[in-house]
Order: C-alpha cells, then structure tokens, then sequence
C-alpha cells in the first residue's frame, strides 16, 4: 500500500514540477497553493447551488485552475497541460456578460454570502483575489504567464457575478415557492370538477388543431401545478409533452397567461429572471392559461405544438367554448 506521506517535507521543503526543491512557503508555492485553496471553495459551491449553469461553468473554471497550478507549479518547465491563452479570459468575459444580463441591475453595496452557496461563492472569490496578489509577487520576481493574472482577476469578476445570480435565483424560488403556498392555502389543490372539464378542453382543443392542421400536446394542472391531463395527439412533437405542462404549470403559478410574461421577464421587467426559476419549469411565451370558475382560480391549461401563436389560438378557441366565463 502507498502511504499518503512521505516524511521528505518534515524539513520545511517541497518539490516543484521538474524537481527544483523550495521553501514551503515559496513565492511560487503560495501562488500555485491559493489556486488550490480556491478550487475548493469554488467544488463547495457547486455542490450547494441548484443551478445547472452555475455548476457547469464553476466546473470549467475549476479545470482552468488546474491548468494554471500546474503552469504555476512547473517554474517555467513544460507542465505537461495546455498553457492559459486568450480564449480562456474571452469565455470569462462573455460569460460574465451573459449572467449579468440575468439579474436586476445591483444598486448600493452588497454583503457577501446572503445563501449558503452564493456564501460559498464569495469565499471562492476572496481566494482568487489573494491567488492575484500572491501571483502579482511572483511575477515580480520571476516569470508567468500575463495571461494568467489576466485571468484571475477576471476570474474574481465572474464568481462576484456567479454569488449574486445565486443570490437572485434562491430569492425568485422562494417567492414563487410563497405564491403557490397561498394558492393552496386559498383554493385546495384539486377542484373536484377539473378533470371533467379537462376532458372537455382537450376534445375542443384537438378540434381546433385539426382545424388548423397542427398536431398539438394538450396539458391542464390543477393549483398546486399537479398534472390532471395530459393529452398528445398523433405527430405531435415529443417535446410538447414538457412544454405544454410546463406552461400550464406557469400560467398557475403566477395566475396569468404565459404570453404576459414575455415583457415582465426583460431586464428591468417586475418579474425578470423569473424563467431561471423552479427548475426551468416557467415559460415566457404564449400558449398557457389560468383556469376560472367563477372567478376562483382551478388550474391551468398548456398547449404546445405549433407557433406561439398556433398554440394561443387553440387554447383560447377551447377555453372560449369550455369555459366562457373565463
């Protein structure tokens, strides 16, 4: 069995990639040793975020770091990785563009770590920063790469983005997760009439389609979101069948048509970001709506299928014949 100590650096002493010996706390060593420290608040992250894209690209960011520890840890040598060039710090920048976009514009100072992950971010921020400084030394006195300390502190840049995209995320989820609380508080989750009048919306519905000539995936859900019906016709997409329960789903969480969301969601919008929300379940364009009896929400109904406005004209000619009063 391979021991994971060796005893030979008791003395204070290290190896870099190459075999030259230094001190422990070599400008080199505490360079290459905070890239380390923030790979890992940067792994603890990505295992407290429920978000796909922020766990895709601290993954990609952790992989950059590998490569910069090792060009690090080299001492100019061949490193035996592929050295940091312009197209890591181009995919930062167009990333940190891309997220910025996600969330309201930031107003006044903010406080680190508002969730246990966007926290986690933050640390992994702070890190990279000190990685910049230790590595700002080391180049003072010996070569690296320019383009690595371009990278960190662009670096520091977009985890900063990453901590409040994570923040405005947890805050959107938990508002919705509130207004679906109240709903059921309010209505139940199953009006004990829905299915019958699900039925009713799906014939009408497919009426409608082979009038148009567009097979279509017709969904109706009660308030809690719950699927009640889920009718596909023949050829309809495959992807439908998620798309129109999806809709369904969003025109019952925020009680509107889908289509309303298209403008809410825009920057600046009062609902922006809100389709980065409840697992990429919330559509923003048109082909789902709530559900009336008597002025008493009961559920939601989503076609999907064929242009958005295919999918409004069908959902809007059944809920005209089933539920007038709608």
């Amino acid at each position: 069995m391979v021991q994971i100590y060796t005893k030979k650096g008791d003395m204070g002493l290290t190896s870099l990639l190459g075999g030259t010996v230094v001190a422990k706390d070599h400008m080199r060593v505490e360079a290459y040793g905070s890239i380390d420290e923030a790979s890992s608040a940067l792994s603890m992250a990505v295992n407290l975020t429920a978000s796909d894209d922020l766990k895709n690209i601290s993954r990609r960011i952790m992989k950059d770091l590998f490569i910069i520890s090792a060009e690090l840890a080299g001492n100019n040598q061949p490193a035996g990785t592929i050295p940091l060039d312009e197209e890591h710090v181009s995919w930062l920048e167009k990333n940190i563009d891309r997220l910025e976009a996600l969330r309201p514009p930031q107003r006044g100072f903010v406080y680190p770590g508002a969730t246990l992950a966007s926290g986690a971010f933050d640390l992994a921020r702070t890190i990279v920063r000190r990685a910049e400084r230790r590595t700002i030394s080391l180049a003072a006195a010996e070569y690296v790469n320019p383009i690595i300390l371009k990278y960190l502190n662009r670096l520091s840049d977009m985890i900063y983005v990453m901590a409040r995209v994570e923040e405005f995320n947890t805050l959107v989820d938990i508002i919705t997760r509130e207004v679906f609380r109240q709903m059921a508080d309010d209505n139940g989750y199953v009006d004990k009439g829905l299915l019958e009048i699900a039925k009713k919306l799906a014939e009408a519905s497919e009426q409608h389609a082979k009038k148009i000539g567009v097979p279509m995936v017709i969904s109706v859900v009660d308030t809690g979101g719950n699927l009640v019906l889920s009718h596909r016709m023949d050829d309809a997409l495959l992807v439908s069948i998620d798309i129109a329960a999806n809709k369904a789903f969003t025109a019952v969480g925020v009680k509107l048509p889908t289509h309303k969301l298209t403008d809410l969601s825009q920057p600046g919008g009062a609902l922006y970001g809100i389709q980065n929300t409840n697992n990429n379940r919330i559509v923003i364009f048109g082909g789902g709506y709530p559900l009336y009896s008597n002025g008493v929400l009961i559920g939601g109904l989503g076609i999907s299928g064929g242009s958005v406005e295919e999918d409004m004209e069908v959902a809007e000619a059944a809920i005209k014949a089933v539920c007038p009063q709608n």
